[in-house]
């Protein structure tokens, strides 16, 4: 495995302050979306993104990254994965994950490639319906899982306990990226990914980057090298940026009162904005 499955470190983080600028949608009647529309005079012809979110889904910090895309000249499209079930920003300790992935806050929820796989296929139909012919997808820790991973075993902390069965469901979830770029994504970019299995980085069929953290369970750097390895053999054009003084969350949940996190979070967007800039379209 490429990385480790999501932890509580996945929902920790600090509250970004801005006016989002953008608008909710309901894709196919059914699933909500944040839509953030670039400026005409800015707008890049046939090309968007599907913005794969971490499970805080469509919140502040979200939508003032699709704003920023947007701003660059991406149409961008927030997709809410977890049927308006989201994890709350800094959740108390005692917070389940695993059996949230499995069966969702209400128990009847799963957030498993049962339920979201549907959800990723209807958003890339919907960016097609507004006119996008070349789409990108970027994927913020759960949402980076949405374009890279397969079923990853448990890490050591939940093996041999009740959380495990429930843990494997929701890791099958990780198929997505690969099954999607065959459903019409182009170029994918990834910020502190999980659930990362090897034979699905592996396959990857265009090109990827990476914004890995300096401190991080779920990617360490053991995990990173092999991801270095893997991608080395794809032939796809491929690129990792490591980011010191930041943890898992920095490019999207990270302390923008702290000069290195802040730092790191913009220079992490610049990434992704390049890459698209020149391999999307």
């Amino acid at each position: 495995m490429a990385s480790h499955p999501p932890a509580r470190c996945c929902t920790l983080g600090t509250l970004h302050e801005g006016e989002p600028k953008g608008k909710i949608i309901k894709i196919d009647n059914t699933i909500e979306a944040y839509v953030a529309t670039p400026a005409e005079k800015t707008a890049r012809k046939d090309v968007g993104i599907l913005y794969l979110p971490d499970v805080i889904s469509i919140w502040q910090n979200s939508k003032l990254m699709a704003d920023s895309f947007a701003e660059r000249g991406y149409l961008t499209v927030v997709i809410d994965l977890f049927n308006g079930d989201p994890v709350s920003l800094n959740p108390p300790k005692g917070f389940d994950f695993g059996k949230w992935l499995a069966h969702g806050s209400s128990g009847d929820n799963p957030h498993t490639k049962e339920t979201i796989d549907p959800i990723v296929v209807k958003a890339i139909q919907a960016l097609r319906e507004m006119g996008v012919k070349h789409i990108g997808a970027v994927g913020y820790c759960f949402g980076a899982k949405v374009r890279l991973l397969a079923t990853p075993s448990p890490p050591p902390s939940l093996r041999g306990s009740s959380k495990k069965s429930a843990m494997l469901t929701a890791t099958e979830s990780w198929q997505y990226v690969v099954r999607h770029y065959k459903d019409g994504i182009e170029v994918g970019y990834a910020a502190h990914p999980s659930f990362v299995d090897e034979d699905e980085l592996a396959a990857i069929t265009g090109p990827f980057a990476i914004s890995a953290a300096e401190t991080d369970s779920i990617f360490p750097a053991d995990k990173r090298h092999k991801s270095e390895e893997i991608l080395a053999k794809t032939g796809q054009p491929y690129q990792i940026n490591l980011f010191s003084a930041t943890e898992h969350g920095f490019a999207v949940r990270g302390d923008l009162s702290k000069k290195q996190q802040k730092f790191a979070k913009e220079q992490a967007f610049l990434q992704a904005v390049t890459w698209f800039d020149t391999y999307l379209g």
